[in-house]
């Protein structure tokens, strides 16, 4: 199986869990004579089934992430950064666009109000780190579709 499959199998369970989960709590308690929709007692067979198996699925995934190398990082490493890369960006577009903000002024005897940071810069280097988070998100899913586990 492919890394990038288990990431895949790893959402669909993680779904199915939460529903099984739902399932069980919508079904725990009926009306004195009355039957439940479902087995609350198949339910969770079926939910510690799943568990079983995104817990192996999940330390699958952990070690592939630890030990597949691309270039001189492993992907934990690649994941870290492009988690950071995130941030950074989205703090950049926050500063970019608060300093961006155009203040009306009725009169001229108002005070102004003015960037205190450059703009055009700051844009400058959000877009190099869109660029660079593009290119390492790439090698990510290239590595997550070429990696056996």
């Amino acid at each position: 199986m492919k890394l990038a499959e288990a990431l895949q199998e790893r959402a669909d369970l993680s779904r199915r869990i939460e529903q099984l989960k739902d399932r069980m709590i919508n079904n725990a308690l009926i009306q004195e004579g009355e039957e439940p929709a479902e087995d609350p007692q198949e339910l969770l067979k079926e939910f510690n089934k799943c568990i079983k198996e995104q817990t192996k699925l999940i330390a699958a995934i952990n070690l592939a992430n630890a030990t597949v190398k691309t270039g001189d990082k492993t992907l934990t490493e690649m994941l870290a950064e492009r988690d950071m890369l995130t941030v950074q960006i989205e703090a950049y577009r926050a500063l970019i666009s608060e300093a961006s903000t155009t203040w009306q002024r009725a009169r001229n005897s108002e005070i102004r109000i003015l960037s205190s940071v450059n703009v055009r810069e700051l844009t400058k280097k959000a877009d190099q780190l869109s660029k660079q988070l593009r290119q390492l998100e790439n090698r990510i899913q290239e590595t997550n579709w070429t990696t056996e586990i």
